[in-house]
């Protein structure tokens, strides 16, 4: 078979598969049952291999360990202190709950790695404030979940643990790299805020004076630290990144019980049993995405790709918005980690045929595929953020595009722009940069 006869079978399959509702980790694994009843060179125990060899990885211990560190932070209160701090810096801005909502959100993502962590975290709380001081529901779902894909770019991100497990790139470097879009993408919800607070008459608080404001941070400050124990500690070389997630929890479960004193024996099983649910569903998409990705790079796919591209005079910016319009496509359908183990492979080598950087090309992808925490029909932060306002997708979706436009304009010019992303690894990690 030629690598296009085994692309239209596996990928035909998958798709068909997702339209029938397959859970997506199922439907990875049964669409190379095909290629591998019609080639006899190939056995389903290959299959089973490759899954295993993809478990096989210390990495990947940090994922289950990022998540419960996520909800153990969620359990012990922390984003209510996180709340009380922000209000005291931006509350007194016309429309300051939805300022307030999006710095939290930049800061939580500092702390959790998860943007559903973020969403369900945060949007508990903040919609129905938003909702009680007459923000329009649509606005306050639409805010609320766009915010919280920072979750994914802001570092500690599980998807750069992923990212650099499976694409052998420097996770500290991609945490370093992390900052700027970051950055980017928070300020680019803020001005779309300060347009619908002027246009909408939204309300403001208070201005806080400085005792409050000293007295929340006091609150807050034990999680405050957490991304830069984490953060410091990947990037200063004192623990490797799956050491950094264990770190996280223990001083996230030290917080919940001794500090704050939130979290009780029920509490914590509750966590324990809801970050296993998560970290079983994203563990098993690796292994049947894993092997999914093996097929095609086994029937020269990605090489077949480089030729097409070669034939198109492709440059550095080219296939950045090919990268972007690929993760960005199939993030709408399907969850961001088996995205990754898919499409990353494929492109990378094309990537790496015109010069793009590494960590430019993993970060373009990781914000890409942020945009489908957002997009139906996957778009799970959104789907947790009208759960919780009792809206229908429908009556946010408006809002939501327009809110990510000036964060597709943020991610085109981190594509144009490679120094955007690599400046600060390259002044704090110029060896692995």
């Amino acid at each position: 078979m030629s690598p296009a006869e085994v692309a239209a079978i596996m990928f035909g399959t998958f798709i068909f598969l997702i339209i029938i509702r397959v859970p997506v980790a199922f439907a990875l694994g049964l669409a190379c049952l095909p290629i591998f009843a019609l080639d006899d060179r190939l056995t389903p125990i290959l299959m089973l291999g490759e899954m295993t060899k993809a478990y096989n990885a210390f990495i990947l211990l940090a994922v289950p360990f990022f998540l419960l560190a996520a909800n153990i932070m969620n359990a012990a209160g922390i984003t209510e202190r996180l709340i009380d701090l922000t209000r005291c810096l931006v509350g007194q801005f016309r429309g300051g709950l939805a300022y307030i909502n999006v710095v939290v959100s930049m800061i939580f993502a500092g702390i959790s790695g998860s943007s559903t962590a973020d969403a369900a975290g945060v949007g508990s709380l903040i919609i129905p404030a938003m909702k009680k001081q007459g923000y329009d529901p649509s606005f306050s779902v639409a805010i609320t979940a766009c915010s919280s894909v920072m979750g994914v770019i802001i570092p500690p991100s599980i998807l750069m643990v992923v990212w650099g497990g499976v694409m052998s790139v420097s996770i500290g470097a991609l945490f370093l790299a992390g900052f700027i879009p970051g950055i980017m993408v928070g300020l680019s919800q803020m001005a779309t805020t300060f347009v619908y607070a002027r246009l909408r008459n939204y309300p403001i608080y208070a201005r806080a004076n400085m005792r409050e404001f000293l007295l929340a941070f006091g609150r807050a400050s034990f999680a405050m630290m957490t991304p830069v124990i984490i953060i410091g500690g990947v990037v200063g070389g004192f623990f490797t990144p799956t050491e950094a997630s264990v770190i996280a929890v223990l001083y996230s479960f030290a917080i919940g019980i001794f500090f704050y004193r939130t979290i009780g024996l029920r509490e914590f099983r509750k966590v324990l049993y809801e970050s296993a649910r998560l970290a079983s569903i994203s563990l098993f998409c690796i292994g049947t995405a894993s092997a999914f990705g093996w097929v095609l790079a086994y029937y020269q796919i990605p090489k077949t790709i480089i030729s097409l591209m070669a034939q198109w005079g492709a440059d550095v910016t080219t296939v950045g918005l090919l990268e972007a319009a690929a993760f960005m496509f199939i993030g709408c359908f399907i969850d961001a980690v088996p995205s990754i183990i898919i499409v990353g492979p494929l492109l990378a080598p094309v990537a790496a045929s015109v010069g793009m950087h590494p960590v430019h090309f993993a970060i373009i992808g990781v914000i890409s595929l942020a945009f489908g925490l957002v997009t139906p029909p996957y778009g799970l932060c959104l789907l947790i953020d009208c759960h919780i306002a009792g809206v229908k997708v429908s009556q946010a979706l408006r809002d939501v595009v327009i809110i990510l436009v000036p964060m597709l304009l943020m991610l085109i010019l981190i594509i144009l722009f490679p120094d955007l992303v690599l400046f600060i690894p390259r002044l704090l990690m110029p060896k692995f940069v």
